[in-house]
């Protein structure tokens, strides 16, 4: 839920048309003109229970009515009377065959629906600038009933929503910051689910941000790309005191496309601008919000947009990112992943004041992907190029890791490292993985290690500590001169 409250009936359309479009491209366009009116009469009954109806209220209520088309010149006071003459809330008759397709599909889109009407009954119950008890008792009352519906019909419990109770008012400013989730720092959920930590009550502090620069600074390599990001912080920062000074501000983009094979640092770095943009003010949140082509779209027609409306839902206020993107592309023009493309574009419109997209992947195939769609190139046009890790880099990697974990290197198992991490640069081919790769060679190694301690009667501390090369030698690492003495 965004912390403002956007005053005007045109602004209003666009948070509107945002909660809603989705739910038009899942598939279910016949029942479009039966949600908006339904979202009218819900309306209507939700504001006769707050502080009355207004001419405001009715110019929005116009607003919802008209979608797209211009406004009609007749209010709706006519609706009044008939609509509120009612005590209960009324679920629309199309929620039951949402339900039942349901639980035919295992799908949940009537799930999304209610977490939906949840949200613009909220905006609605707050253009008078309060949410009253009434109101928000209204909004539980048809989250319950539809939930019911559901519940009878066999669908899955979806995630769980807003609960209009947090939001009442007593005349203070609706949407406040005990709302906003904490922990901008926070690791990301991964890949398929696209989701991110639960949120934390409490006032959200601000991410230190010299604590983050200290953590860019401290990244193995990449040095053009610490360069990079600085750079960029500086611009922001003073554009931002540009603003204040009321001076002129052009437009710019802060959408970003990283380029690099994987295991190269471009995750971690998201994580950190993300931060870095919160503590300056730039985002709001400051969480990252991670997800690969799974997380985004969906198996048939139509449920891909709700799909990434709800990804991009949770990444509102920090950094939407999306790893190995061109695979959005790469499926054809009647492929799914087309739409997931067209709904982030509306979505980077729409929420450009507070959400930011990171597009990631390798290079040649990211450059395909983005000449794929026109609104692309205009929206991404920051590049960060992640080289691969050399032989130093990656032991410097590998000794970070020991140090971690309390492991320590002999001499000889130090030479031994050294060797085998070059040898894994020089003979690098399109699987390598970098620092991922590193990681299973340390994993790997305390493996071997593991095996050799426990042979022993009574292994000391530096026993249970110590590295020797044997344990860094796999299958396929035995040392040339070894070898030589074999034959």
């Amino acid at each position: 839920m965004p912390t403002t409250w956007s005053r005007s009936p045109e602004d209003f359309h666009k948070i509107y048309s945002a909660n809603t479009d989705a739910f038009y491209r899942s598939g279910s366009y016949a029942f479009a003109r039966e949600l908006d009116s339904f979202m009218t009469s819900c309306a209507l009954q939700l504001w006769s229970r707050g502080s009355g109806i207004t001419q405001r209220h009715a110019d929005l209520a116009n607003e919802i009515y008209s979608r797209n088309q211009p406004r009609p010149g007749w209010m709706l006071w006519g609706l009044t009377s008939s609509v509120c003459a009612s005590d209960e809330f009324m679920p629309p008759l199309f929620f039951w065959t949402l339900a039942e397709d349901d639980a035919k599909r295992g799908t949940q889109i009537s799930r999304t629906f209610i977490r939906m009407f949840t949200n613009i009954m909220l905006y609605l119950a707050a253009a008078d600038d309060e949410v009253t008890l009434a109101e928000a008792e209204y909004i539980t009352e048809g989250i319950d009933r539809l939930s019911a519906i559901c519940d009878a019909s066999g669908v899955g419990r979806g995630q769980e929503g807003l609960d209009p109770m947090d939001y009442v008012t007593s005349g203070a400013p609706p949407f406040t910051e005990k709302h906003i989730p904490a922990a901008p720092n926070a690791a990301p959920q991964t890949a398929s689910g696209g989701k991110e930590a639960p949120a934390a009550q409490g006032e959200t502090e601000k991410p230190d941000f010299d604590g983050l620069m200290a953590q860019l600074d401290a990244l193995v390599g990449l040095e053009n790309v610490k360069k990079d990001v600085k750079s960029l912080i500086n611009l922001v920062k003073v554009r931002r005191l540009r603003a204040q000074n009321d001076l002129p501000v052009p437009p710019m983009s802060l959408h970003m496309v990283f380029l690099g094979n994987p295991g190269t640092g471009k995750t971690t770095v998201a994580r950190l601008i993300s931060g870095l943009y919160a503590s300056i003010g730039v985002l709001s949140r400051g969480q990252l919000v991670e997800v690969d082509r799974s997380g985004l779209v969906a198996g048939y027609v139509g449920q891909t947009a709700l799909k990434t409306q709800e990804v991009i839902q949770s990444a509102l206020g920090g950094v939407l990112f999306i790893d190995e993107a061109y695979s959005l592309s790469s499926g054809g023009d009647n492929d799914f992943g087309r739409e997931a493309i067209e709904t982030i574009l509306k979505a980077m419109e729409d929420h450009r004041d507070d959400l930011i997209v990171v597009v990631a992947g390798y290079t040649e195939p990211m450059e395909q992907f983005m000449n794929s769609n026109p609104g692309l190139e205009s929206r991404f046009n920051k590049r960060f190029f992640f080289p691969d890790y050399n032989g130093e880099q990656l032991m410097e990697i590998f000794r970070a890791q020991c140090r971690k974990n309390s492991y320590t290197l002999t001499p000889e198992a130090e030479q031994e490292a050294k060797k085998l991490f070059d040898r894994l640069y020089a003979e690098r081919d399109g699987n390598f993985g970098n620092g991922r790769d590193v990681r299973n060679r340390f994993e790997d190694m305390i493996v071997r290690q593991s095996n050799r301690v426990a042979q022993m009667d009574a292994p000391t501390k530096e026993d249970l500590t110590a590295i020797l090369p044997q344990d860094l030698r796999g299958e396929d690492d035995t040392p040339a001169a070894e070898t030589g003495a074999d034959k």
